[in-house]
């Protein structure tokens, strides 16, 4: 559908030619870490594969469900694995590995072929790592969505990950798991150490992260390019001389920056709308900086949207026309209900 060459992209870029195309950046980060490694993908598959069997089967899910409810767990049920939906391999991964006991021994009653992983260290430790990072990965996911999200708030939270992942990999190449709570749980619990082959799995993950988010994500502004942007108060004169500003933008950034006023205003606003308000004083810069800031980052407002849409017209209710509710519901103005109410008059029963 967004197709360059054929696409709805091509067909509007006919029309604007200065039309910009951007990939949202959550859609990235979830196509980013779809690479591991053989032992890992195993791993993953196999828990997904028990989940199944026991969720997707209504006699295993009440009879696991009676097992947990025995034996106390805080947890009774497992969650299945849906991949359009970006949590939910993190939060399936982090729910099996906290009810691996439950699993095992309910496996134990039945013919599973997947009985047997349950008693191995090797692939417990592995399902552990795997639900810790995963659990990373949608803590970073959680932290690109939001209504003011733009590309440079995207880009300083994939940069710190990158540096993260290449502290996680130094300190898992040393032996230390710190980083990895459930993984460390788990070796300190049965008294186990990390065996090598896990270990270069881990680190090999480890650097494909780095590697695909490096891909994915490459740096957008290099050498502090688009800097004066995202504060204009502290700029440096000797390297704006040589960087992407004409010498009219730069004596404007100049005087704006000297504006002791705005820079009062400005950290009480959103930066998109800070360059939006400047417009009529600073002309080129607002500009060129709302080109920047303008275009969305995620499809988060769109998604939003659509879960609005799926809670307002259920089967239930699937005739009412739902674009006034969703107006309703998407506004970010809080409507004053009292006094919408004290303008009709109430209809008292007769």
């Amino acid at each position: 559908m967004t197709g360059r060459n054929s696409g709805v992209a091509a067909r509007i870029r006919e029309v604007a030619p200065d039309m910009r195309w951007t990939h949202c950046s959550i859609h990235r980060e979830a196509l980013a870490v779809k690479r591991m490694p053989d032992d890992l993908k195993s791993v993953l598959d196999s828990a997904v594969k028990t989940v199944n069997f026991i969720k997707a089967r209504p006699m295993n899910a009440r009879l696991f469900h009676v097992l947990c409810e025995e034996m106390g767990s805080e947890h009774v049920q497992l969650l299945l694995h849906t991949e359009v939906r970006w949590l939910s391999r993190g939060k399936v991964l982090s729910r099996l590995f906290e009810l691996h006991r439950e699993v095992q021994l309910f496996l134990q009653g039945t013919t599973s072929p997947f009985a047997d992983l349950f008693e191995e260290p090797v692939w417990l430790s592995q399902l552990a790592y795997l639900s810790d990072i995963f659990s990373r990965l949608n803590e970073l996911n959680l932290g690109l969505q939001g209504l003011s999200v733009n590309v440079f708030d995207v880009q300083d939270k994939i940069n710190a990950l990158i540096k993260k992942l290449e502290l996680f990999e130094i300190k898992v190449r040393a032996g230390d798991v710190t980083a990895f709570p459930a993984l460390e749980s788990f070796l300190s619990e049965n008294d186990l150490m990390l065996e090598d082959g896990v270990r270069e799995n881990i680190a090999a993950h480890l650097t494909s992260l780095r590697q695909q988010f490096c891909k994915y994500f490459p740096g957008m502004h290099k050498d502090g390019a688009g800097s004066w942007m995202r504060n204009p108060f502290t700029i440096d004169i000797a390297h704006m001389a040589s960087g992407d500003l004409t010498a009219v933008e730069q004596e404007s950034l100049i005087e704006l920056s000297c504006d002791e006023t705005l820079k009062a205003s400005f950290k009480e606003n959103i930066l998109l709308d800070f360059w939006i308000k400047q417009y009529s004083e600073y002309p080129v810069l607002s500009d060129k900086a709302v080109h920047t800031l303008l275009p969305f980052a995620t499809t988060y407002l769109c998604e939003k949207g659509f879960s609005s849409l799926v809670v307002i017209k259920t089967k239930y209710r699937s005739r009412v026309d739902a674009e006034p509710n969703l107006r309703l519901k998407l506004t970010s103005i809080d409507p004053d209900i009292p006094r919408l109410c004290s303008q009709r008059q109430a209809h008292p029963s007769h």
